[in-house]
């Protein structure tokens, strides 16, 4: 891309300036550290980029245009020109009454999608009356025992108005067949259905651990839904691959990359071996991504993460439709560098990981409460995140013209390091036996948690400065409200289901499970069956103890 003998010259001057104007500056004053580093995984950043750093990028193959592969530059040729990002604030309130009054505020203030959180109970496939469920519901989102809760989420909400995504994993299939079962009493054809399940359960074994199911009938579960969405909801994204929870357990940029798209492989190659075409499901995939504090190297990894899925999809499955090798991505701003000290602090901090959210060219973003270190996100906060990507979208210009970044020395080099660094990570899992053989041998685990340790013994001996915690400390800190879930929410939910649980027809519910129980045992499609049960009211915990009972339950071995 770049002449020799123009880099020859390039070359000679730097080293004139970094003689006669540096080394003086240096001599004299020093600089802050002695070496400068990305956040994770070291990469050593240099005083100054120069074409020299990136003589090597050639501009069709590794960048390209936007809309067009490599897709470096983004999925879409007019980025945000044409139409913004979906803001999509995550949520998720006790009840499903606060759920639903909640959903109509967000949306009365001017956001474009609906984001689902679930209490632990229904992640985990119990219904609030469960033994395992006491002092849990709806705690950290809301609880959805049966169909009659879903109703009540999205009572006034058109569902072919919004688009909803639900960070649901192991019951995925019967949120969505609930979701599914909403729009059919709305009358809405289910092919005008919009919205994600995350569906990822690899990343739960790895990182989340709100898993049910052995791999082997999850990773049949999720292939069903591939299938049956493809003929019955083509606009909805059957999987959400995330790499959110892995970056959130303590991986490196580039181990969030290269195990996001590690576990985008094995689905995809799961639903070859069950027979369907990759053209068939692959444009539905998705994946979800978190933002951190070092905005340059989050820009690179969004970038490096969409030319390495490319390339990964054409190596390994070569489909026909481009579509298929769309890496489109949901981001959200990192929780776990949300401080219980300084809250105020963390407006700052969300703004910056959402700058790098849309600079590196997201497709939707949820922005984090300031006051989610402590509890679920106020009112006022919520409104003050969403207000974060309103000013960013209307007010800061990053939105008004394609990939901003793009040849910025420093940001070329660093996207070819992390796309480098992320294919090796994928070259070992593949001499491991590929993604699942990782997870199952906890190897993957390990190299996370040693991450981890490392990050938080650099936190603690002053290494990494975090404002407010380990150094510019304060000593009080102001009372402010907090969302509260209470032993009444509890109570009221609970005697929502006993009503539901008097109310339906119990031998109709006993009917849709003993089929989905055959189903199981067959290689019969669940989703079918998982829809009748939930038009039964059948509950969360009733279906997903059938398929205990015929897959059994997932129990990890040690990490250590």
């Amino acid at each position: 891309m770049f002449d020799e003998e123009d880099l020859d010259a390039i070359r000679s001057a730097k080293s004139e300036w970094e003689a006669d104007e540096v080394e003086p500056v240096v001599d004299r004053f020093g600089e802050r550290k002695e070496t400068f580093t990305t956040d994770t995984g070291g990469h050593e950043v240099d005083r100054l980029y120069t074409p020299d750093d990136v003589r090597d990028l050639d501009y069709e193959d590794n960048l390209g245009f936007p809309g067009e592969e490599p897709y470096t530059r983004g999925v879409y040729s007019t980025g945000y020109r044409g139409r913004l990002w979906t803001m999509r604030q995550y949520a998720g309130m006790g009840t499903p009454e606060e759920t639903n009054e909640r959903f109509h505020y967000l949306l009365d203030q001017g956001q474009t999608g609906l984001s689902m959180a679930f209490d632990l109970p229904t992640q985990m496939g119990y219904a609030s009356d469960a033994a395992m469920a006491a002092g849990e519901v709806g705690k950290s989102g809301v609880a959805i025992d049966t169909l009659a809760d879903m109703e009540t989420v999205f009572d006034g909400i058109p569902l072919d108005e919004v688009s909803t995504s639900m960070t649901i994993n192991a019951p995925a299939s019967v949120l969505l067949a609930m979701y599914i079962a909403v729009g059919d009493r709305q009358g809405i054809d289910r092919e005008e259905l919009r919205g994600t399940i995350q569906n990822d359960v690899l990343k739960e074994y790895i990182a989340r651990n709100t898993y049910i199911y052995p791999p082997e009938p999850s990773m049949r579960i999720i292939t069903d839904i591939f299938e049956f969405c493809a003929d019955e909801t083509p606009k909805f994204n059957t999987i959400s691959i995330s790499g959110y929870h892995i970056r959130e357990a303590g991986s490196t940029a580039a181990q969030e990359i290269a195990f996001t798209l590690a576990d985008g492989i094995e689905y995809v190659e799961t639903a070859l071996d069950a027979g369907l075409d990759v053209d068939e499901f692959a444009p539905q995939l998705s994946f979800f991504f978190a933002s951190y504090n070092n905005i340059l190297e989050e820009v690179a990894k969004f970038r490096a993460a969409r030319r390495l899925w490319a390339k990964l999809m054409e190596e390994r499955f070569d489909p026909e439709n481009p579509k298929s090798k769309q890496l489109k991505f949901h981001t959200q701003t990192a929780g776990s560098t949300l401080t219980a000290q300084q809250i105020e602090n963390n407006i700052v901090r969300v703004a910056y990981q959402a700058l790098a959210a849309v600079l590196g060219g997201t497709q939707s973003l949820h922005t984090n409460g300031k006051d989610e270190a402590l509890a679920l996100p106020t009112e006022e906060s919520v409104r003050t995140a969403l207000r974060t990507q309103q000013i960013l979208a209307h007010e800061s210009g990053a939105a008004d013209t394609v990939d901003p970044l793009a040849g910025s020395y420093y940001v070329e080099d660093l996207t070819d390091e992390l796309e480098q660094e992320a294919r090796d990570i994928i070259e070992t899992i593949d001499g491991k036996g590929g993604m699942l053989d990782a997870v199952e041998s906890q190897w993957v685990q390990r190299q996370i948690q040693d991450t981890a340790f490392d990050r938080q013994e650099e936190i603690e001996e002053g290494e990494r400065v975090i404002v407010g915690v380990n150094e510019y400390q304060v000593d009080e800190e102001p009372e402010m409200d907090l969302e509260e879930v209470t032993e009444e929410d509890e109570r009221r939910q609970k005697e929502s289901l006993a009503a539901v649980k008097e109310d339906r027809d119990d031998e109709d519910v006993a009917a849709t499970l003993e089929a989905l129980r055959a189903a199981a045992r067959s290689d019969d499609n669940l989703m079918p069956y998982i829809v009748d049960c939930v038009k039964a009211y059948a509950t969360v915990g009733e279906v997903c103890d059938v398929l205990r009972d015929e897959f059994g339950e997932y129990h990890p071995g040690s990490a250590l």
